[in-house]
């Protein structure tokens, strides 16, 4: 092969890889179809077309290159195969299709839209369908709908249950306890403490569906909407519960207690638990100190005294509030260290990301600056954002950004935290990824701080 063909070859692999990264599917099938022996070639870091396919999550070029037999047994430089990449970035869907596919086999794909992974209590099962909230004749019906489903709440903590894994070597895998009208209804019609949240209906791909698992036709005034609502007793009344779901129990506390649950009903106790959480707080009228009452399925609070001033026109003191709170990824001028710190009361041996309150009139930007120098006395330039968590301890949005410190010395503020470090990208390759504790460790892969962490991590490394 002369240099001239060299060339051409390695720029048509370049440019196969580029199509795959970017998940230009039709350019790269037109180019696959033209040289159809560079469907293995591999860069000079060992990776193939299908390693960045699985790497930016793009399910079609992943279906592409496999229906066109590609080796999905090939390790990169790292040792690291397709499924694995796709593992490590939580695009399950492709690690499943991965992992499932025989050599040979045409794949054979859902026709469904299939979910990419989102940071853990972001997840849910529900549409909120929020233009429910002011149909009182719709809620009140569902309320005693034999499908509603009632989640239970006692001091903001959610009744679940526990039954063993499939095998008994494998810990008790926690689900909420899903309670029905009648299993409710007597607490409802005699608690006066009890407050009561509509939290949406179940995602459906189709109306008819609930009807047809049930065996029956729905009748005309039936929407097949299976709504839920999460339900707040006293203690007295939790007990009862308890007693009579000798299955069920409170789980507490708050963390890690809430990491347990699965992902997307995480979503849906974050929801309520926030939701309930501002009922807890807000009792009277923030603005008067009169008394107030629930409306919109539980998402606002009306005061009774007629002429507040929070009666005329849109008041945030009348909605649920949310805490904005920036967390960063520190990195080194460098590129090759990151900054972690830890609080008093973490664990020993766990450090994570720096975070901290968004101020009244501040930009997100400027947050990340004005924590980093706080409470490290690092002071940051670019700021990025990566993407966020709902944080239901009580209600706070974690807004996940990288930041780009121009200083290195560090200045811990003690009143803020306990310590600060740079830690090398090794060092932190040895926690997340071989599993290596000994010097010190990072918040689990529920929090957006261990997302962030493998974020910077995968920026140049062969992930």
């Amino acid at each position: 092969m002369t240099d001239f063909q060299k060339n051409l070859y390695q720029d048509m692999i370049s440019q196969l890889h580029n199509f795959a990264a970017a998940g230009d599917a039709a350019k790269l099938k037109a180019l696959l179809s033209r040289s159809p022996s560079l469907v293995n070639a591999v860069a000079d870091n060992g990776w193939t077309a299908l390693m960045y396919g699985a790497r930016n999550g793009h399910l079609e070029v992943v279906q592409i290159l496999l229906e066109e037999g590609c080796d999905r047994s090939i390790v990169n430089k790292s040792r690291q195969t397709a499924l694995d990449i796709a593992k490590f970035w939580g695009y399950k869907h492709i690690a499943n299709l991965l992992a499932n596919v025989k050599g040979g086999q045409r794949p054979n794909f859902l026709s469904k839209e299939v979910k990419e992974y989102g940071n853990y209590f972001g997840l849910t099962l529900l549409d909120r369908r929020s233009d429910k909230r002011t149909d009182s004749k719709w809620l009140s019906k569902k309320q005693s709908h034999p499908t509603t489903v009632y989640i239970l709440f006692s001091n903001l903590s959610p009744l679940v249950t526990s039954g063993g894994g499939k095998e008994s070597s494998q810990q008790p895998e926690i689900k909420l306890c899903r309670l029905y009208y009648k299993d409710v209804e007597q607490c409802m019609n005699q608690t006066e403490e009890s407050t009561l949240i509509f939290l949406g209906v179940e995602l459906q791909f189709h109306v008819d569906l609930l009807a047809a698992c049930n065996g029956r036709v729905l009748q005309d005034e039936e929407d097949g909407l299976v709504a839920w609502f999460a339900l707040s007793v006293d203690s007295a009344s939790a007990e009862k519960f308890k007693q009579k779901h000798e299955d069920c129990y409170f789980l507490h506390p708050p963390v890690p207690a809430l990491l347990q649950l699965p992902e997307e009903e995480a979503g849906v106790v974050a929801q309520a638990r926030s939701v309930l959480s501002w009922h807890n707080r807000y009792r009277f009228c923030p603005t008067c100190g009169s008394a107030t009452k629930i409306e919109e399925g539980g998402y606002k609070k009306t005061c009774l005294k007629e002429d507040c001033p929070s009666l005329q026109g849109v008041h945030n003191t009348s909605y649920p509030r949310v805490d904005p709170v920036v967390i960063m990824q520190v990195i080194h001028p460098d590129g090759n260290h990151c900054l972690l710190g830890r609080e008093k009361r973490f664990p020993p041996g766990m450090f994570t990301c720096l975070a901290g309150f968004i101020e009244p009139g501040e930009t997100i930007e400027d947050a990340v600056r004005r924590e980093v120098e706080e409470e490290a006395g690092v002071k940051v330039g670019h700021v990025q954002y990566v993407s966020c968590q709902p944080w239901p301890m009580p209600s706070s949005l974690m807004i996940g950004c990288l930041a780009v410190a121009v200083s290195t010395e560090i200045k811990v503020d003690k009143n803020e935290i306990e310590d600060a470090r740079w830690f090398t990208r090794e060092q932190v390759m040895e926690v997340l990824i071989k599993g290596n504790q000994r010097s010190f460790f990072v918040p689990p892969s529920q929090a957006i701080a261990h997302q962030l962490i493998k974020h910077w991590i995968g920026m140049n490394a062969n992930l």
